[in-house]
């Protein structure tokens, strides 16, 4: 008798909500699988939620999992999670293991999202690429050659983190003026006082002050990824998160400005292209490297 195609979960740890998808190694979710994130979201609590979870969903599989948060080099502590409660340096696949009896690997949320759209979704044909999730912060993902670059520490990757504007607004991370600080909802709310539904709604009835707007969204955002794409020469930009789904009032600025800022010979026949999961993309690329790290 044949041996079943070994299958991987992915869980895609929030501050709300903890999601989970049963894949496939050719990429087919079988099974998944929402829970809300324990309250407070100690450690302990957030552990055995998880590995409850994985039992309900099946498995004698490996499982990638995906904190909000820096992870080490390694894939196997949560150095921080930004949204949880009394998280640093969380050994969790270790926890999860003892918990489960099956292998663990970790990478942030934003490393998991940008793995997931390579994978399956906007990046899938092509080998290096650039992910910048525009929500709440800016998150990235760095992919070379189908795997997502961390750097020696595990923390190379944070695109949103970059410097636009020295003495711009200051950022969480010590930073000012950072990408985050521009193109992200806190800095839409902080400079207009709208949610970004608000000013997509007003651009699309013609309201020429939320045009204007998403074109100088789309000469911040160009800017930024110019600094990126000089240092990487990616195939694609994929851009994702809550601000995407404006991608038409902003990215032809944002393409005009990259024609501006970068030399053709480092973006020759590179492509801006919209991200395509959504909320799926977090436990995709969590399955994605599990799959890879113990191939």
């Amino acid at each position: 008798m044949a041996m079943a195609e070994r299958q991987v979960i992915g869980v895609d740890l929030g501050g709300s909500a903890i999601k989970l998808g049963r894949f496939t190694q050719a990429g087919q979710c079988l099974a998944d699988l929402t829970v809300p994130t324990p309250q407070p979201s100690t450690p302990a609590a957030v552990i055995e939620a998880m590995a409850a979870a994985i039992a309900d969903l099946d498995p004698d599989r490996e499982t990638g999992g995906g904190p909000p948060g820096p992870a080490d080099a390694g894939g196997r502590m949560a150095r921080v999670a930004i949204n949880l409660a009394g998280w640093h340096d969380v050994p969790i696949a270790d926890a999860l293991e003892a918990k489960t009896g099956r292998p663990v690997t970790v990478a942030n949320d934003a490393n998991c999202a940008g793995l997931g759209e390579a994978w399956l979704g906007a990046g899938r044909a092509y080998k290096d690429l650039i992910v910048l999730t525009l929500g709440t912060g800016v998150g990235g993902a760095i992919v070379l050659d189908g795997r997502l670059f961390v750097g020696r520490h595990g923390t190379a990757g944070e695109l949103g983190l970059i410097t636009l504007n020295p003495e711009g607004p200051p950022c969480n991370s010590g930073n000012q003026g950072s990408l985050e600080q521009h193109c992200s909802v806190q800095a839409i709310l902080r400079e207009t006082g709208l949610t970004p539904a608000a000013l997509f709604d007003q651009a699309q009835a013609g309201n020429g002050e939320a045009i204007a707007f998403w074109q100088t969204y789309g000469r911040w955002l160009g800017a930024g990824i110019a600094s990126l794409v000089y240092v990487l020469t990616p195939e694609a930009v994929i851009v994702g998160g809550g601000i995407s789904a404006a991608a038409d009032l902003f990215l032809p600025t944002t393409l005009a400005e990259l024609e501006t800022r970068v030399l053709p010979s480092s973006r020759e026949g590179m492509r801006v292209v919209v991200a395509e999961l959504g909320n799926q993309a977090g436990i995709a690329g969590a399955a994605r490297l599990a799959m890879q790290r113990y191939g």
